[in-house]
């Protein structure tokens, strides 16, 4: 085996590590939906807020609004 070369087990660990971190990155997302907190996303450098009623927008709801 090449210095390089990963072994089967790593492989296990690595799928096994990311299929904890998508199971946790659900849970928060539901729980943030439920409390009516916005899921945040950044898409090719841009930021978006998934708002609790499944919108997504660009305007980030926790900017203060500009007093008239």
């Amino acid at each position: 085996m090449h210095q390089d070369e990963l072994s089967p087990e790593t492989y296990k660990w690595a799928h096994e590590m990311l299929q904890i971190g998508n199971r946790a990155v659900k849970r928060a997302q539901e729980e943030n939906r439920k409390k009516g907190v916005p899921n945040v996303y950044s898409f090719n450098g841009h930021i978006y807020y998934e708002l609790p009623n499944g919108e997504l927008t660009r305007e980030d709801p926790y900017k203060p609004k500009e007093q008239i």
